[in-house]
């Protein structure tokens, strides 16, 4: 779907979606250990910056293989990364993937992932072709569930303790986007 070693850059208005370098991994640790960010992940929040080394190696091979395609969300005017974007679980033959973002919470509020994720779709809908979108929210999540029906995703699902994560039994609401329901100015 993505040819080369590495994701095109994608340019909103105020962020960037960029691929991941070594140079992140602080960065990518202040969004991944922060708890009221991990809060309703389908993981615990990081300990140690290493993960961060990890998962860029992690996305290289992803990227090789075509089964996720993650891009840091930077700054537009400082390129410092703030968050990521995700297109999870690919699936090229039913043209269809699921999306996931975190964000920095002491940026929540302030529409960056509302601009990144509709910069994601864009992409999403228009180059890779995709026909659908799906994501998997714990229903606790509003300010997700609110973006992402800002954005026109459809409620399709609950699915009950699908999740354990650090001991705690979590739900799941299931959200659907097909791309003849998606407004690119939402």
């Amino acid at each position: 779907m993505i040819e080369g070693d590495k994701l095109p850059t994608l340019t909103g208005t105020r962020v960037l979606l960029r691929w991941l370098e070594d140079r992140d991994v602080p960065a990518l640790f202040d969004v991944f250990s922060d708890q009221k960010v991990m809060r309703f992940w389908s993981s615990t929040p990081w300990t140690d910056p290493a993960e961060g080394i990890s998962m860029i190696k992690d996305l290289r091979r992803f990227l090789a293989d075509g089964s996720l395609f993650q891009w840091g969300v930077a700054h537009k005017s400082d390129d410092l990364v703030i968050g990521t974007c995700t297109l999870a679980h690919i699936d090229a033959k039913n043209r269809r993937a699921e999306i996931g973002f975190a964000l920095r919470s002491d940026h929540w509020g302030q529409g960056y992932m509302t601009e990144a994720t509709s910069t994601l779709l864009a992409f999403a809908f228009g180059e890779l072709n995709l026909h659908r979108i799906e994501a998997d929210v714990d229903p606790r999540n509003k300010a997700s569930i609110r973006l992402l029906e800002k954005l026109g995703f459809q409620r399709e699902g609950y699915l009950r303790e699908r999740w354990l994560v650090n001991a705690e039994v979590c739900d799941t609401v299931f959200f659907g986007l097909l791309r003849r329901d998606w407004t690119p100015s939402a």
